[in-house]
């Protein structure tokens, strides 16, 4: 386990629901969806060197596309503050954690270094990645002075306190060290609530990608599952000021455990 980066208790084995069987339909629906997914993540890599040349309306619609690609569809609640320095803060249960984040406001990811080497996405991240060494926690306090200076030049920058995926019926505590950037750089917090649900509602853990559990393995879970809805619920932003110090910033962030959603005011991406 490390200080920075703490392994959640999660496992496929004893919490990820796996499919009920994997029809002959499925296989050629799930290749299909792939298949999308990868063409957008080329996409992406072939535009990614414009950079911030390209419009942030246009960059949440491709991270909306990945996900709708893969089979789920988007519920959003909330919208993120527009401009300016940003710490979005969410919890972390799958990797369509990433680009569900992105769709609400485009921003510098906070990954561990060993996202580089992800197939395809590990080239997109790259550009636009503040990598953390989770085995190195001599270099925690660097981290946090490039995403206070990112968040000081008016960036948003996305990270996951919790420091490990979990499977989304349990959850971790939200880590205080990336809140300390936000204090130092006198920006806001908002924090993001990321559920997985059937379209009938019932939650499931199905997208997870928890524990020993790789990433291929992971894309397939989600491309031969039906009805998957991710439910992303943008909460209001804590003001920088309000809080003296980075623990109660953490814990104001930090989202409980909430009943069942009402299916109103939402915004639907089929």
């Amino acid at each position: 386990m490390s200080a920075w980066l703490p392994t959640a208790p999660c496992t496929p084995q004893a919490c990820v629901e796996a499919s009920a069987g994997v029809t002959a339909r499925a296989v050629p629906r799930a290749v299909l969806r792939l298949t999308g997914v990868l063409l957008l993540l080329l996409a992406g890599i072939a535009l990614s060197p414009l950079g911030a040349r390209i419009p942030a309306p246009m960059v949440r619609r491709w991270c909306r596309w990945i996900v709708r690609a893969a089979g789920v569809r988007v519920r959003v609640t909330g919208a993120a503050v527009p401009t300016g320095g940003l710490l979005l803060v969410a919890n972390h249960i799958s990797w369509l954690d990433i680009p569900l984040l992105a769709a609400v406001r485009p921003a510098r990811m906070l990954a561990k270094t060993e996202v580089r080497r992800w197939p395809v996405a590990g080239p997109v991240a790259a550009r636009a990645a503040l990598f953390i060494d989770r085995d190195r926690l001599r270099a925690l306090p660097d981290t946090v002075a490039r995403i206070a200076r990112a968040l000081r030049e008016g960036a948003a920058v996305a990270a996951f306190p919790e420091g490990s995926t979990w499977c989304g019926r349990a959850q971790g505590t939200f880590r205080r060290a990336v809140f300390q950037a936000a204090l130092d750089a006198g920006v806001p917090v908002q924090p993001v609530r990321i559920r997985y649900r059937l379209t009938d509602g019932t939650a499931t853990t199905a997208p997870a990608f928890v524990g020993d559990d790789t990433l291929l393995a992971s894309l397939w879970r989600v491309a031969t599952a039906r009805d998957l809805v991710a439910e992303v619920e943008v909460r209001a932003p804590i003001p920088p000021g309000t809080h003296p110090d980075r623990r109660s910033l953490a814990h104001s962030a930090q989202p409980q455990e909430m009943a069942a959603p009402a299916w109103t005011h939402t915004v639907l991406v089929a």
